[in-house]
């Protein structure tokens, strides 16, 4: 059976699940570790590894991870609409832990509009998160003048642009001497391979979530803008050279095909939605990613034949593989004193 370490939030005390056990035996002290997978879990996990003095290896797979199709948001407050408590309480640390380690972490917060058919979702909205601010959403992006009366502002929250992102730290990892390969582990092994390891963790379930890079010169957004809508809420979030990322659907299912021409059209339409000019945008790269989720949309940190996981993120990638990796960080730590 897996031993379950489930995530903990600010001010608890013990993991919400523990099984107390000895993960090494009194016999070996751990001497390398082995992070399979260099998505935002394995790439958190081996910094934090490698900060603590630690020799590791990464091992790379050919599959793209779900990383790679993020938006990027570090919006804990906003995620509050429909997550748990927990993920608001851990994800506040992950606009200061990103911003320790890499450049481009813009912290500009996140506004929230709705279209005004659609005020009773901003109301909605409101009610069920923190955090906020009631904005004119002009006042904040001139470009939104008289498209939205009202809107909600989160202005401790960030985002950043996840390839790059994972790029410095990759780097960063590299010139400390991290080797990165394709070969068989040499150390003890922590999975972060994410809705790949179902072949070990087959709770995981598949949430394919898909989205659009577009270019738009025209217009000149400082923060994500979350457009809410009674059935396909979606976010534009701005990245460098006038490309913006539009996302993204949530769909229950393990289809990892292109997306779909339905999909493109709602996204679009929402887009519009926004700002008429998105129009005229060009469309550069369209993707699929399947995020990992267990049953009850958390992370856990598993135990199980002498191999570590850390796994399913959900929507939630960014924002908690910080503070996940950090608790696996402290659980390794705990049993090695115990060992010793």
């Amino acid at each position: 059976m897996y031993h379950k370490f489930a995530c903990r939030g600010q001010g608890q005390r013990e993991p919400l699940f523990l099984f107390h056990v000895f993960v090494f035996s009194c016999s070996r002290v751990v001497a390398s570790w082995s992070v399979i997978g260099s998505g935002v879990v394995g790439l958190c996990v081996a910094t934090l590894l490698a900060e603590q003095g630690e020799s590791l290896e990464v091992i790379i797979g050919n599959e793209a991870s779900a990383s790679h199709w993020a938006g990027g948001m570090l919006a804990p407050f906003c995620e509050g609409e429909s997550a748990p408590e927990q993920v608001i309480n851990l994800g506040q640390c992950a606009a200061s832990w990103w911003s320790q380690r890499i450049k481009g972490v813009v912290h500009k917060g996140t506004l929230v509009v709705v279209s005004p058919r659609d005020t009773s979702e901003l109301t909605r909205f409101a009610r069920v998160t923190c955090g906020y601010q009631w904005v004119d959403p002009s006042d904040l992006e001139p470009e939104l003048a008289g498209r939205f009366v009202r809107g909600l502002f989160f202005p401790s929250e960030a985002h950043l642009d996840p390839r790059d992102a994972l790029l410095q730290l990759q780097t960063r990892l590299k010139e400390g001497g991290v080797a990165f390969h394709t070969g068989k582990p040499n150390g003890v092994i922590i999975d972060c391979r994410g809705i790949y390891a179902t072949d070990h963790q087959p709770e995981l379930r598949a949430v394919r979530g898909e989205m659009l890079i577009l270019e738009c010169n025209d217009l000149h957004f400082t923060r994500p803008i979350r457009l809410l809508h009674p059935r396909f809420p979606c976010y534009l979030v701005p990245r460098a050279g006038g490309r913006f990322m539009l996302g993204s659907t949530m769909v229950e299912s393990n289809d990892a095909s292109p997306i779909s021409a339905r999909a493109v059209m709602e996204l679009l339409s929402a887009a519009w939605a926004i700002h008429p000019a998105l129009v005229e945008a060009r469309i550069l790269e369209s993707g699929t990613g399947l995020r990992p989720a267990y049953r009850h949309n958390m992370p856990e940190v598993r135990y199980r034949d002498g191999v570590f996981y850390l796994n399913g993120m959900y929507r939630h990638g960014f924002l908690l593989s910080p503070a996940m990796a950090q608790q696996l960080i402290q659980l390794l730590s705990q049993e090695s004193e115990h060992a010793n």
